[in-house]
């Protein structure tokens, strides 16, 4: 047999009718020179031959474990809840809600693709989610009242319009409601404190919530008095002061003063706005006296809304409620009241020996040019005013200035409220350091109780 002959026949099934044929290869039969391919074919690598480097091995080695990476192992599949259909049920509202967790949302989901009163029931749940509306913020912007009242009255004008000077009164009286509507029970017995300037010490009186309602019931009372209405204060004080009338209600009521003050407090704003709206514009010059001194109704209205909005921010404070500026336009009326309110205030002060005595050559006669001083409020509701010096009826020249005063508008109403000091006022100064000082004093003396 040939070498070629022995290729071809190599590894063949023999033929069964071939008696010659052998059953394989015979092991005593020395196998063909070069391997079986003959002289030319590759002779097969021997299992314990050394590997060459550059090769693949001829067996692939065994791969490493994670464990011996130092990679973090993947989390196990949690295993899936199963609930009874009871449990479930139970869980069909707050799976509405989006409140269940992954695991009970998916067991919820899966028996609702098997059981149809619970397709049903959650399908009518969710429908009610749809109804529901978060309470509405009461942090609005605070011009919102007064643009869509405008807008309103545009379009058809009240028969009866409320004067302008009283707006103020009933934007701020409003917006102080909304507040109070808005706080528990609990915090209408909260801490207040009342704070205002007397003589050039700052002093204060501790009361609630509701007791500062009381303050304002009474005080409004005053205005009350003037167009005719009743009086909320049931016992008379001493002299019809504010602080006065406010520490007779105190005093006479058997028990503090609770939410319950809300309701009067707030039909008797309802009832001054009306009736002045009623009045008409005549009225405004109507005398309020508040015991020490009168002002006009109008002034009285822009008062009584500055006042509002200062208790407003004590309570605010107190219970933890964001609370706004009023509109500019609201503010700069209010900003105005107080400058126009200065120069007495300053005579006040001379005669009371708290301000610097005014020298026999700057004191004019009333009606004719005086020393000035000019003051320049910034910010929303800003501008400038001229405040004589020397007399309360001197007439304010911008030749005769002798210093000036820039102020943020919040924070000259919180001068004049009593709520910042003089010197802690951050104010520009320019000229008279004396002219400034007692300014800037005057400003604090407009607060009261």
């Amino acid at each position: 047999m040939t070498g070629t002959e022995a290729h071809d026949s190599y590894g063949e099934k023999p033929d069964p009718e071939d008696h010659n044929a052998q059953a394989g290869p015979q092991r005593d039969t020395p196998p063909p020179e070069n391997g079986p391919g003959g002289p030319s074919g590759p002779e097969p690598p021997h299992p314990n031959a050394p590997h060459t480097p550059g090769e693949p091995p001829r067996i692939p080695m065994p791969r490493s474990s994670v464990e011996d990476t130092g990679l973090p192992l993947p989390e196990p599949a949690p295993a899936p809840l199963f609930l009874e259909h009871r449990v479930l049920k139970s869980l069909l509202g707050a799976w509405a809600l989006a409140a269940c967790s992954p695991e009970e949302t998916a067991a919820v989901e899966d028996h609702l693709g098997t059981c149809g009163a619970c397709a049903d029931e959650a399908l009518r749940l969710r429908d009610a989610v749809g109804l529901l509306h978060p309470p509405e913020s009461l942090d609005l912007d605070p011009t919102l009242r007064t643009r869509v009242l405008e807008s309103c009255l545009d379009r058809r004008p009240p028969r009866i319009p409320v004067p302008e000077w009283a707006t103020p009164y009933d934007a701020e009286t409003a917006r102080l409601d909304a507040l109070l509507q808005d706080i528990g029970d609990a915090e209408w017995h909260a801490p207040v404190r009342l704070r205002w300037f007397e003589g050039d010490e700052q002093t204060s009186r501790r009361t609630t919530v509701a007791g500062v309602i009381a303050h304002l019931l009474t005080v409004d009372g005053l205005v009350a008095l003037t167009l005719g209405l009743d009086d909320p204060l049931e016992a008379s004080a001493e002299t019809p002061t504010p602080a006065a009338r406010t520490e007779a209600f105190w005093t006479t009521s058997h028990f503090p003063p609770t939410r319950s003050v809300r309701a009067p407090w707030r039909e008797q704003a309802h009832n001054l706005v009306r009736t002045v709206a009623f009045a008409g514009g005549g009225s405004g010059r109507l005398p309020v006296s508040y015991g020490a001194f009168e002002l006009p109704l109008r002034d009285s209205m822009l008062d009584r809304a500055f006042e509002t909005w200062v208790h407003a921010g004590d309570i605010a404070e107190a219970v933890d409620y964001p609370y706004e500026p009023p509109s500019p336009r609201h503010l700069h009326a209010m900003i105005d009241l107080g400058a126009r309110m200065l120069p007495t205030a300053l005579a006040a002060r001379r005669q009371a020996g708290l301000a610097t005595p005014g020298q026999t050559r700057h004191l004019v006669p009333a009606g004719t040019p005086g020393r000035s001083l000019r003051l320049e409020i910034e910010g929303l509701g800003g501008g400038e005013w001229l405040i004589p010096l020397d007399s309360p009826g001197a007439l304010p020249s911008p030749d005769h200035e002798v210093a000036h005063i820039a102020l943020d508008g919040v924070e000259f109403c919180q001068l004049a409220a009593g709520h910042v000091s003089p010197e802690e006022a951050a104010a520009g100064q320019v000229g008279d350091r004396e002219a400034i000082r007692d300014v800037l004093f005057a400003a604090a003396s407009l607060s009261r109780m």
